[in-house]
Parts: structure tokens; sequence; C-alpha cells
């Protein structure tokens, strides 16, 4: 099935693309999220005539995903637990637990930009943990999990 995206999407392609993708793909997730439309010929002509508005709004969110890469660049954050006799947490630190602690500390972040490649935070200690923010904009914070008193 062949749709043309309305927006920049990983691994897919840049705006006003038309890109050939499965039809369930397609339906389940591109569409209803609005991020493509079907490359029927009056579809390919409205979008090539709003993408100057379209690149605006894209360039507005990188801009915006930038100003947030400056903002976390080398941060630290702490995240108390409960801690057993031998250093485990009784529970784990996920990345909603820590997208809740940068939230928490003036910096909007979606659980979803969380980047955990070992799965949650079961020990105490520092962990460099990576942030999507944007397609190409990636940043790497610290967090550090502690006992609680």
């Amino acid at each position: 099935m062949q749709v043309i995206l309305v927006q920049n999407e990983d691994n897919l392609g840049k705006l006003g693309d038309v890109v050939t993708v499965k039809s369930g793909y397609a339906r389940n997730y591109l569409m209803p999220k609005g991020i493509a439309r079907m490359a029927t010929p009056e579809n390919v002509q409205e979008i090539e005539a709003r993408r100057v508005e379209l690149e605006r709004v894209e360039h507005e969110k990188l801009q915006a995903a930038r100003t947030r890469q400056e903002e976390l660049d080398g941060r630290r954050v702490t995240i108390r637990a409960r801690v057993g006799s031998e250093g485990k947490l009784f529970g784990s630190v996920s990345a909603g637990d820590i997208a809740d602690a940068l939230t928490a500390d003036g910096i909007e972040v979606e659980k979803r930009e969380v980047r955990l490649p070992i799965g949650p935070l079961r020990e105490v200690g520092e962990f460099e943990i990576g942030l999507h923010l944007y397609s190409d904009i990636d940043v790497n914070i610290t967090v550090v999990v502690e006992a609680e008193a």
C-alpha cells in the first residue's frame, strides 16, 4: 500500500515522501496517528500545497527538541526507592518513574522517550540512560537510584 507521509517518521521517511508499507501498518498505525494518508492524487496535491506549513510545524518541533536536549544534557536525577539488605530494590525503577522524576525536576519528558536497553533498574547505583527526544536527537542523562531513609 502506498501512503504519503504528513510528518517525518523514523526509519520510514520524511514529510511528503510517498512510501510503500504493509496495509495493516498503514491502517492500524500510520493513518490513525495522523502520520500518513493514502497516496491518492488528491492527497498528494493537498500535502504538496500544505508542505510549507507542515515543514514549519516540523521545524518548530525540531527546535523544541533541541532546546530540551540542551536542558537535559548531562543532567542528573535522583530517585529514592525501597531497598533490601543486599542493595536490590523491592520493586524497580521504570521508564515512567524516570519521566516523572524529570518532569518534577522542571523538564517535561514522556515515558515513551526514555530508553532502558537493559530493562527496568533493579539495583542501587548510577546508571546512564538515553532519552530519544526527536528523530536524530538523543541525549544521555544520569539516573541515581538511592535507598530510602
